[in-house]
């Protein structure tokens, strides 16, 4: 039995190899996808793994404070420095060939063209040149080491971004400014131009004290310490601890590679590598409708064929096994072309992502056997599972089918569309109401989402029993439009509603998760929009152009630098600190709060914010609730060098306003600060003060600071948003893919209908319709098809946009917005791919010789 299947398939798939060929390459783009996804994750995982490795490779043991202070947002942690007179003491250690402080900070270069080098989220870093050689991840590529004040070594891929060479002067950000020369140009070990794409400016350590260690002098990040030989790691670093004071730790150089690897992983690789997957993730279920769908198709027009293969003899597990073995076949063949596909695939993720401003590291690709065999499984399981249930449809075929003509399609009449119904209105009705009650109360984005996967399952269960009345509806204009080819359009588009439901579906997927992106997007830029005209009152925004873990932000010396000018009012200076907080490491804003109520809107305050003093904070009234905290009670605040007191909430203020949820004077933050900056400075300029004269008065200032750009609110705002924008940009390439797979569904589902419809083609044009009838109706059932799907996405997207919204909105702050311009876009998008996708099917309707078709059975 199982030769005889085998004969079957092969034969079935050289019969029919045109019409399975979008099947082919669905699965094929699907599976490049997954497969470049997980090379792509696989590839940064080595390479980050390498990076960490060869920085660390001369370093046996690390002597650090013991404790890090971690909040949301804080990659890595903050740790307190170390006393440098400790490396005297940790030479005398036997076993200890060489220890050296390092000191590590914020620091962001100045190119040649005035702009800040780097900053888009790899960090701009800045320490001290270790004079140990082993110690020092970085070689000397041209010029010397720095030996004098102001002289530093960058690493070369700063030097080329920024157009610095050796005798170049600028300025580095730390971020008070300091003026540097240029005296040498480092690689990263033996030839890598950084440590990935993070810039590194190494200054003298007498510099690197002064401007990156909070008392200025005394203090390390750090101590690198390097075995003599003979001596492990692990043996080194059992004999320096117990040296070490209370509080600091050693740990072996393997141990703090691992940790920097783990971290890396745990935060930034594995939400990029998640956010990938799950869009293959979305591509492989778009390709799973146009799966099934060409399979439901290929197996009703064989209904006769499967019929005689009964009558003959065949059991239904033969004809079962047959279409099974086929779409194993087509599954297994496109996966493997697909596992090729992956590798470009990666390359193209990797170029996009540099494109965006999001560089990753360089190195040579990584192909894991997971990443080989779990798509070729997965895209071969799509495969089949796509066509278990027409499979199972083709076993059932009685041998007295090979009578007579196939039947119409009924999915959405009688017993079938009553089920349907029945099971479609139960998963809309019961998700519905689930997505809102997450949305809305509480909220909860766990029960959202089931809501939404019930509204989703829902949409599809019943897409034949609209898809029919959809149709007719959407396609209303189209008999006065264009007369008898847009009747028939509408006809044949309504004919087979599950045809058209299942087609229409994958492009209402792709179409939905757009549109619950656009909206989503739109909602934050319209957030913030909102943010800055309630709470920002200033007149301009000095900031800087980075964002994530780069950039060193604004010296805390500007603010009162602008205020001296005479055509400025007020400004006050906004920073960012780390502290724990009843045991939780949060997040705080440092500034006067005197002086920034003056200027930034908080809403109702109850309490004073004048009384804060260094001993006090003020909490938003968000934050405030959900922790039970009550104004004049007391809380514990421990900062990174130790220390820790009780704190009294002296005022509660509105949240969702530029300040975040805790407030802290910069009297109580100075003890216990490491390198103190400001994210942003706002200016408020006095009375009858042009805004045009204002901001190039303050631009004018700012030049000795390394010139942070200034904005006016507009501007400010839309900067705020930019990054959204990005994300959009990014989301939209990823989607491209599935929407793509979508739109082959419908070329390929034309394309089996006009196989199925070559007679009744072959009629129409021997009753007189011309070529251009023919290929305009095919080409308008397929925009009809497209239609059903782009507005039902554009709907089904929009209720779950603003599910998300409301969702993630814990603070009841947020704004809701539907961008009617970019959805107009999506809609006309939609149409114009669908009328693209009848092109080739309409073609081919229009080669048809009439008499051959006319004798078509």
């Amino acid at each position: 039995m199982t030769s005889v299947t085998f004969r079957l398939s092969l034969r079935s798939l050289r019969a029919h190899k045109r019409r399975l060929a979008g099947t082919l390459l669905s699965i094929l783009l699907g599976v490049s996808f997954l497969t470049g996804t997980m090379v792509l994750g696989d590839t940064l995982r080595a390479n980050f793994d390498t990076l960490f490795a060869d920085a660390n490779a001369g370093t046996d043991v690390v002597v650090r404070s013991a404790d890090v202070l971690d909040s949301p947002g804080s990659a890595g942690g903050v740790r307190a420095p170390v006393d440098v007179a400790l490396a005297d003491r940790l030479r005398t250690i036997p076993g200890v060939a060489a220890a050296e402080p390092s000191v590590q900070g914020a620091g962001q270069l100045v190119g040649s063209d005035g702009k800040p080098i780097g900053g888009q989220g790899p960090p701009t870093l800045a320490g001290n040149w270790l004079t140990d050689g082993r110690l020092n991840p970085y070689r000397l590529a041209e010029g010397r080491a720095p030996a004098a004040p102001g002289e530093v070594v960058i690493n070369r891929g700063a030097a080329k971004t920024g157009g610095l060479y050796v005798g170049s002067t600028t300025v580095l950000r730390t971020p008070d400014p300091v003026p540097v020369t240029v005296v040498g140009i480092a690689t990263f070990g033996a030839n890598a131009d950084g440590m990935g794409p993070s810039t590194f400016t190494a200054m003298t350590f007498t510099d690197a004290e002064h401007h990156l260690t909070p008392k200025g002098a005394g203090q390390a990040s750090s101590i690198q310490v390097r075995a003599a030989g003979g001596i492990s790691q692990r043996e080194l670093a059992d004999r320096i601890g117990p040296q070490l004071p209370s509080g600091v730790q050693a740990v072996t150089g393997a141990a703090a590679t691992q940790e920097s690897t783990q971290q890396l992983s745990g935060r930034f690789l594995s939400m990029f590598t998640t956010l990938l997957l799950v869009f293959a993730g979305i591509a492989l279920l778009v390709a799973t409708f146009t799966i099934h769908n060409t399979f439901a198709i290929v197996v009703a027009q064989r209904t006769r064929e499967n019929a005689l293969l009964r009558a003959l003899g065949a059991v239904r597990g033969q004809v079962l096994g047959a279409t099974l073995a086929e779409a194993s076949a087509v599954g297994l063949l496109a996966s493997l072309g697909g596992l090729l596909g992956g590798i470009g695939v990666a390359a193209g993720l990797k170029a996009l992502f540099s494109t965006l401003g999001f560089a990753l590291p360089t190195g040579g690709m990584v192909i894991s056997a997971a990443a080989v065999l779990l798509p070729l499984l997965v895209g071969t399981l799509v495969a089949v599972g796509s066509a278990l249930l027409p499979a199972l449809r083709a076993g059932r075929t009685a041998p007295l089918a090979a009578l007579r003509e196939a039947g119409v399609d009924r999915a959405a009449q009688g017993r079938a569309g009553a089920v349907r119904v029945v099971l479609g209105g139960v998963l809309l009705a019961g998700g519905a109401p689930v997505a809102v009650l997450g949305a809305t109360d509480g909220p909860s984005v766990l029960l959202t989402a089931g809501g939404a996967l019930a509204v989703l399952a829902g949409t599809v269960v019943l897409g034949p029993v609209a898809a029919a009345l959809a149709v007719r509806v959407l396609g209303a204009p189209l008999p006065g439009l264009r007369g008898v080819s847009g009747v028939l359009a509408r006809r044949n588009a309504a004919r087979n509603p599950r045809r058209t439901a299942a087609t229409a579906s994958a492009l209402m997927i792709g179409v939905a998760v757009v549109t619950l992106f656009t909206v989503f997007g739109a909602s934050i830029k319209a957030t913030l929009d909102d943010t800055v005209s309630k709470s920002f009152a200033g007149d301009l925004a000095v900031t800087t152009a980075s964002f994530g873990a780069g950039g060193s932000g604004i010296s805390p010396k500007v603010a009162d630098a602008l205020a001296a000018l005479p055509e400025v009012r007020q400004t006050v200076g906004l920073g960012r600190g780390v502290a724990r907080i009843d045991g939780h490491g949060r997040t705080l804003d440092v500034t006067d709060p005197a002086r920034l109520s003056g200027i930034v809107d908080l809403g109702r305050v109850d309490g004073s914010l004048d009384a804060l003093g260094t001993d006090g904070l003020a909490v938003s009234r968000s934050e405030a609730q959900q922790n039970g905290w009550k104004l004049g009670q007391s809380v514990t605040v421990g900062f990174t060098d130790g220390a820790s007191g009780p704190f009294t909430i002296r005022a509660l203020y509105e949240g969702g306003t530029l300040a975040g949820d805790y407030l802290i004077t910069r009297q109580a933050w100075a003890p216990h600060r490491v390198q103190d900056a400001d994210t942003m400075v706002a200016v408020g300029l006095r009375g009858g003060v042009p805004l045009s004269v204002g901001k190039a008065a303050v631009t004018k200032a700012l030049l000795p600071f390394g010139s942070p750009q200034v904005q006016d609110r507009a501007e400010y705002a839309k900067t705020a948003a930019s990054g959204v924008d990005t994300m959009l940009s990014v989301v939209y390439a990823l989607l491209a893919l599935a929407v793509l797979i979508a739109l082959l569904g419908i070329a390929n589902t034309l394309t089996l209908a006009v196989h199925e419809r070559t007679r009744e083609l072959g009629l129409l044009r021997a009753v007189g319709q011309t070529r251009g009838q023919l290929r305009g109706m095919v080409r308008w059932e397929s925009v009809l098809v497209a239609a059903f799907g782009t507005v039902g996405g554009l709907g089904l997207g929009a209720f779950l946009g603003w599910a998300l919204v409301e969702a993630s909105d814990s603070a009841g702050t947020g704004s809701f917005a539907i961008p009617p311009e970019q959805l107009v876009v999506v809609l006309l998008a939609g149409l114009l791919a669908g009328a693209v996708a009848g092109l080739r099917p309409a073609g081919r309707a229009a080669r048809l010789d009439v008499l051959r078709a006319i004798a078509t059975d």
